[in-house]
């Protein structure tokens, strides 16, 4: 675990580790989440990471009437 100091203008730096193995960029978006207490930040990926991603997904299942 690796800690951050917040700036007085509310900035932290993301540690050279987390930056490298997530593979973040200068001007990547992240969103922002509070939950329990504590902050994430969730990278925000282009619509090519996520080709495929659903691959084998079970979609053998009834769907309720109003549904297509």
């Amino acid at each position: 675990m690796q800690t951050v100091t917040v700036s007085p203008k509310f900035q932290i730096v993301i540690p050279r580790v987390v930056r490298e193995s997530l593979q973040l960029r200068p001007g990547q978006k992240m969103q922002v989440i509070e939950y329990a207490g504590r902050i994430e930040l969730v990278p925000e990926r282009s619509i090519v990471f996520l080709r495929g991603f659903l691959k084998g997904i079970n979609t053998d299942f009834e769907r309720e009437n109003d549904r297509v």
